[in-house]
């Protein structure tokens, strides 16, 4: 009996040989076979919003190779990856196939959250049906995507400018950028003081002083915590009640003229937990926290580790593992680092995502004795990195908690008024238990031994001069982070998302974070204005919610397309009426060379930014835009300046190119022996501008 098992790509094929025998020819369709074409809307609005699919032409010989595959077939086995858009791609294969007279009764399904040879044979003596509620909760977002994003961009290329289109989830994600970046602008930084005083023991010396801070005046506590309500969430910044040089000065010179006594010494014993192993989200956030990666690099690079086999399916919002997990990993703990490193019962974890997929696992190594060595060897360093990322939190999560020791000393002076009370805080860890395996580790910030009524003597006061900060710009962590708590888009999109407002120019990166351009403001202007209900937080997590109940069955996915679209049409009618937005520019001092009349002014096209004439349409003079850097090329000594790559990623080059070829990724590097020989170790050929 012949079975022709089809999965989406040539290396899950590849490692799926490695368990199956010659009964089974292993097949892959690259991703989808058919698509909504390109050219047109490809939706019939006239009949219940029906998607008009064409097969990708670039597939053609790949499906007609599947097809006289599947008539030799006893059985078709439909092994694509297990979440909505997989579901779909086996269901169009299934259709396709099912044209060239094949029987759909051949047609099986089978599912695997992880590529070992238990996890394949366990789904090939469970197989099913395609599960035509989640291909029908897949092809709801695919047509409401499509609508919005068809119809509502030809009227930003009217009403903004030529060349910019708009999606229903990454319009929402912007107007975060662009409404954090408004609030930062508009905070007013307020100065505020701390006062810092030295104090060591009479038996000891000056340099073993302790470094205590002020918290009370007469028993008034000086901190103050102030909360801005923002469009995504309340954000809490503290100051101090000491918001001039003078009173910080004064308060100085009164602690010189005091004495100091232990007011309490308290000390408390606490314990730290493991966090639960990655989801897609916080995977995608640690990644970019540690590595300074991209969701979507992240994402490219788990895909790898799990068509190979490494890791468990990386696209999952749940933070459970299976019993066998558990159980392997508690008895290599227990091998590893003995007994008192594993919990008495194992650890299980839940969710507080809403419908999160809890048949799923969370993101764990498919064996935890695989090393980092092992991975990095087959694949290179920066898999090997995301592996040990993914092996150390899952293995971490079934550790035993960290015992630390917190102590809490509290000085008060003495014989005048005011009153001033100091605190100084430190901890020592007594039992590292799951920080043994975490790369944050707990360093110990040890006190003296202080005992209550002890006297101290001053060595110094000090005041340190602040000022409040603003709400800081999104990273990817924190808006990976935010789009996860208000539910805009899924776990899978994350990455997408980010990539898609970036390489539309709407935001750049700028020390890994986000700044909206002049564009990307202007296009969520005209957004929130127009279309303030699809624009718009609790309007995208709804629609989130509703996808949800057609992937289980509650709900019909043309029924919700119909109560979406009737209030759409209508917007998309009065917004002919809208004015025309202008994007703002940049002035600058210098005259058109070209004209004479008008001077150059920063404009930002589809490859950044560029010098045009302020007369635009009536004179057309244009130049590139070079950002400066004040460094010499250490290859010729022509002038350093930041470009960029192709795909958008900025790096230094030598302003002589292409007579000189000398670029680095990193300022910094240029400084270093190999960037002055101009080595090419620097950078991976990224003259290649856009």
């Amino acid at each position: 009996m012949k079975s022709l098992v089809i999965v989406e790509s040539p290396t899950k094929a590849k490692t799926i040989s490695r368990f199956l025998g010659k009964d089974f020819d292993i097949k892959f369709s690259m991703g989808h076979i058919i698509d909504l074409p390109k050219s047109k809307l490809g939706i019939d609005l006239e009949h219940d919003f029906e998607p008009q699919y064409e097969v990708i032409e670039d597939k053609k010989k790949l499906i007609n190779e599947l097809k006289t595959a599947a008539k030799s077939a006893d059985t078709i086995l439909l092994a694509t990856d297990p979440d909505r858009e997989g579901e779909a791609i086996s269901s169009n294969i299934q259709d396709i196939l099912s044209d060239s007279k094949v029987s759909k009764k051949k047609f099986k399904r089978i599912v695997f959250h992880e590529i070992t040879e238990g996890a394949i044979r366990e789904a090939l003596d469970n197989p099913r049906d395609v599960d035509d509620n989640l291909v029908s909760a897949q092809t709801a977002r695919r047509v409401l995507d499509r609508l919005v994003g068809y119809q509502i961009s030809p009227v930003l290329w009217k009403k903004v400018r030529r060349g910019l289109s708009a999606g229903r989830v990454q319009s929402v994600a912007l107007r975060l950028l662009v409404e954090r970046e408004r609030e930062i602008e508009k905070f007013g930084k307020e100065p505020y003081f701390t006062i810092h005083v030295l104090l060591h023991q009479k038996s000891g010396s000056k340099s073993q002083a302790t470094e205590f801070e002020l918290i009370e005046i007469d028993g008034e506590k000086i901190e103050i915590k102030r909360t801005l309500h923002l469009y995504d969430g309340d954000y809490s910044f503290g100051r101090t009640t000491i918001d001039t040089q003078q009173k910080a000065d004064k308060i100085v010179g009164d602690l010189n003229g005091h004495t100091f006594t232990i007011a309490d010494v308290s000390m408390r014993q606490s314990k730290r937990s493991p966090y639960p192993p990655f989801t897609t989200s916080t995977l995608q956030q640690q990644a970019a926290q540690r590595f300074g990666l991209p969701g979507k690099r992240t994402m490219s690079l788990a895909q790898k580790l799990y068509e190979e086999g490494y890791i468990t399916y990386h696209r999952t919002d749940s933070v459970s593992m299976s019993q066998v997990a558990v159980g392997q990993i508690r008895d290599f703990v227990q091998k590893e680092y003995g007994a008192n490193y594993i919990p008495s019962i194992p650890r299980a974890y839940f969710t507080k995502q809403k419908n999160a997929q809890e048949a799923h696992e969370a993101i764990r190594p498919t064996k935890v004795a695989t090393s980092v060595d092992k991975v990095k060897a087959d694949l290179g360093d920066t898999y090997g990195r995301l592996y040990d990322l993914i092996w150390r939190r899952a293995v971490a999560s079934q550790m035993t908690d960290a015992m630390i020791e917190s102590t809490t000393v509290l000085v008060d002076t003495q014989a005048k008024k005011p009153v001033y009370r100091l605190k100084a805080s430190g901890s020592v860890l007594l039992f590292d238990g799951f920080l043994k395996l975490t790369p944050q580790a707990l360093e110990d910030a040890r006190l003296p031994k202080f005992t209550t009524g002890e006297e101290l003597s001053l060595v110094e006061a000090k005041a340190e001069a602040h000022e409040t900060t603003p709400p800081p710009r999104y990273n990817d962590a924190s808006l990976i982070k935010t789009l996860e708590e208000k539910e805009i888009g899924r776990p899978s999109t994350y990455a997408s998302i980010i990539s898609t407002i970036t390489d539309r120019g709407y935001v750049e990166r700028v020390e890994r974070r986000f700044l909206p351009t002049s564009v990307g403001m202007a296009v969520n202007d005209f957004l929130v204005k127009n279309f303030s209900t699809i624009d718009d937080v609790p309007f995208t997590a709804a629609m989130e919610d509703e996808l949800d109940a057609i992937a289980t069955g509650k709900k019909n996915w043309k029924s919700m397309m119909k109560d979406f679209y009737v209030p759409f049409e209508k917007s998309m009618v009065e917004v002919e009426k809208a004015d025309r937005i202008k994007i703002p520019v940049e002035e600058t001092d210098q005259v058109c060379p070209q004209c004479g009349k008008g001077n150059l002014v920063v404009r930002t096209g589809k490859f950044g930014k560029f010098f045009s004439c302020s007369t635009f349409p009536d004179c057309n003079f244009t130049k590139p835009f070079v950002e400066e850097t004040n460094v010499i090329c250490p290859k010729d000594g022509g002038r350093v300046i930041i470009k960029k790559t192709r795909k958008g990623r900025k790096f230094y080059g030598c302003s002589n190119y292409p007579n000189c070829d000398f670029a680095a990724w990193k300022l910094e590097d240029i400084k270093t022996p190999g960037a002055a020989t101009g080595k090419k170790s620097q950078a991976a050929k990224p003259q290649k501008t856009a």
